[in-house]
Formats: C-alpha cells, structure tokens, sequence
C-alpha cells in the first residue's frame, strides 16, 4: 500500500492540504498508521494541464518531508521526474524512485538511480502534463502500452539499472481517456507478463468520476471517490499488483484485505 503525500498548493484532488512541510510529515505518518506500508512524496502536480515548477521549490517542497518522515521510521518513496530531487531525497532517506515519466523527462534520472540503487518506478509516459490529453491517441491500448513499457524497461536495464529493481507502472490517467484506463484495468494480466512487479495508481481519478457520473454527466469531485479507489485497489490486488497508490488507506486496506481473504479460501 503506497500513501500519497503531496506537498503541493495545486494537485488535482488534495493541493494545499499538505503544502505545510509539517501539516506533510503528520499525514505521512497518520497514512503508514492507517496501513501505508510506503509514503509517496511529491512537490509537483501532474494533473493534466498542469505547468512544471521549477527544480529549486521542488527541492524545498519535497526534501525536508522525506527527511522528516524517513526518520520517524517510514518508508518513503519520492514522486520527482528530476535527477537533482532523486538525489537529494535518496540522501535524506527515499529508498525509491517513482517517476511518472519513467526518467524520459531528465536523461540525469536513469544514471543517478543506477548509482544509488534505489527501486525505480517506470511508468508509461508520452509527454508532460501540459499536453498530454492530445497524446491519447490508440488503436490497442492495452497492446500499445505493453509494447512501450517493454521497450522504457529495456532501455532502462540497458543503462544499467539492476531489472530486479524496477517496478512497473501504466499510467493510468496521463495520456489516456476513461476507457483506456479501463480497459488496462481489465487486462493486468498483459501487463504482468513483462515480469516486473506492477504499481497502479487509479486512486481518483478522473476515469472514476467518469464512471460514477450522474445522468447528467456530472462528475463527482474527486475527494468523493475514495469508495471507488478501494474497488480497483481490490481488483487489482486480486489480479497480482505489487502495490496500489492511493490517497486515503483505511478503506483501500479493508477493501484489499478482503480480496485476499476471499483469494484464499477458493
């Protein structure tokens, strides 16, 4: 179970919550209390649309949290498409690397990993939030995401990441409309045949709005779909996921801790 801390004013479901690096630090561990097993800190939004923030507020934002949270005893992992933050977190006490653009966005983030040996988080990834709705283009979604996480693992073991290290991730949500999404969710199995242990973050997105929409078409807001983040956490627990991330863990834990009970009595 992957807890997310943002320490942001502007993500798409909690920005400014956590902004406080101590108002962070306390939901940090109230999240590994509740049964986060790893906290997730990030300093930048990737909702779509959203701008970068420079690399010196992402630093300010993010290493004084994974510093503080690493030395209450969590386990942390940090959110950063940047080498520089990798680095500095990793220093702090981040043991893991998730990064959305599966080091794409920075050609420092593959080598810096493989020099400190931190587990690496590769995600599917066409480009940066600011535009990537337009990248949503797919004959064979599931077919096509597979082929490219394959070749981003490749090329990441080939500059020397250890492949024992890398978790997978599809990218629920960034350059993929509701029914991509879907049907990724559906087809987990495609995805853990590459091999690696597989993370999904589904936890309120937008796709979920999409489903639980009104007649109307209304979309709830997104703090309002925690219920349905605990569902496809349990699915995707059901179907061999390593880990889901989510932003409130109580009821994604109860949701999975009976889809294993329920795995073990067939």
């Amino acid at each position: 179970m992957m807890g997310v801390v943002n320490v942001t004013p502007d993500s798409f479901s909690d920005g400014g919550l956590w902004f406080d690096p101590e108002r962070a630090v306390k939901h940090g561990l109230d999240l590994v209390a509740a049964g986060a097993d790893l906290v997730d800190v990030g300093g930048e939004s990737t909702r779509p649309g959203a701008s970068r923030v420079d690399e010196a507020e992402e630093l300010r934002r993010v290493v004084p949290v994974v510093r503080e949270l690493a030395a209450a005893g969590a386990v942390v992992s940090v959110d950063t498409m940047r080498a520089a933050v990798a680095e500095r977190a990793v220093e702090a006490g981040a043991v893991l690397v998730n990064d959305v653009s599966g080091g794409l966005a920075d050609p420092r983030m593959v080598p810096l990993v493989a020099a400190t040996g931190a587990a690496f988080v590769v995600m599917h990834w066409r480009g940066h939030s600011i535009d990537m709705v337009s990248r949503a283009r797919y004959g064979d979604v599931v077919g096509e995401v597979v082929t490219e996480l394959r070749q981003r693992f490749e090329a990441v073991v080939g500059a020397g990441v250890d492949p024992e290290r890398i978790v997978l991730d599809p990218g629920l949500g960034f350059a993929k409309d509701a029914e991509h999404d879907l049907a990724l969710l559906a087809r987990l199995d495609a995805l853990r045949a590459l091999g690696r242990p597989l993370l999904v973050a589904a936890s309120r997105k937008r796709f979920l709005g999409r489903v639980l929409a009104g007649g109307d078409g209304h979309l709830p807001p997104a703090r309002e779909r925690d219920a349905a983040t605990a569902a496809v956490s349990a699915i995707a627990a059901r179907e061999g996921a390593w880990a889901v991330r989510v932003h409130q863990v109580r009821p994604t834990a109860d949701a999975v801790r009976v889809a294993r009970a329920i795995e073990a009595a067939t």
